[in-house]
């Protein structure tokens, strides 16, 4: 019973944090309007193994790693912030095209759901808060003995969880009345979430230099 409670209250605070609007939230949204539902998806399903990656290590002592090697967190945020100003650039340079053209000129195929579950993964593990959310709530339970089991009961909904709310998202934002707004202003779309993108990058970077 103890661990059913302490499984749910890891549960609702994954929760929040997945709802609360971020990159992951942006690159989702941007996917699922601008190539396909099952792109979406895929980016969804990315970001729930990211959760699920994110929870091993927090499971395994993140916390106290952060703790004990300061100047990891620092290139983590060096790290992510790169990887977003990257994408942010790569978005606002295709706003002009149409997405077909874009896409051609990326080398990229309008329907790559491989790719797009590497953009959920990649989005997930560069974002150094979402390290710190989950390494912070598995510090609270440091005294705590998990079983096996345990484990992987956390794991497990963790994942469903991210990719839960996620595929919501893409569920959501790729049916027709969202996909026709943004192909009708695809030019500014493109523009402000590359914009976005890029200025959480210059500030994960700047924060790391102020640390």
């Amino acid at each position: 019973m103890q661990e059913l409670l302490l499984l749910c209250g890891i549960v609702g605070a994954v929760a929040i944090g997945a709802v609360s609007p971020g990159p992951t939230f942006l690159m989702v949204a941007r996917t699922s309007v601008a190539t396909s539902r099952a792109n979406g998806v895929a980016a969804a399903f990315g970001i729930g193994i990211g959760g699920a990656i994110y929870t091993v290590a927090a499971l395994a002592g993140l916390q106290a790693a952060f703790a004990a090697v300061p100047s990891l967190y620092i290139v983590l945020k060096v790290a992510g912030g790169l990887y977003l100003v990257y994408l942010g650039y790569r978005i606002w340079a295709g706003a002009s095209q149409s997405f077909e053209l874009a896409a051609e000129a990326n080398g990229q195929p309008v329907q790559d759901g491989r790719r797009a579950f590497w953009l959920g993964l990649g989005t997930q593990l560069s974002n150094p808060k979402a390290a710190v959310f989950y390494a912070s709530i598995f510090a609270a339970f440091q005294s705590q003995h998990f079983s096996l089991l345990m484990n992987l009961a956390i794991v497990l909904a963790n994942f469903l969880v991210e990719f839960g709310w996620y595929l919501l998202v893409a569920t959501v934002l790729s049916s027709a009345r969202p996909r026709a707004a943004y192909l009708r202003y695809k030019a500014w779309i493109d523009r402000s979430s590359g914009g976005v993108m890029a200025i959480l990058g210059i500030k994960l970077i700047a924060s790391a230099r102020q640390a």
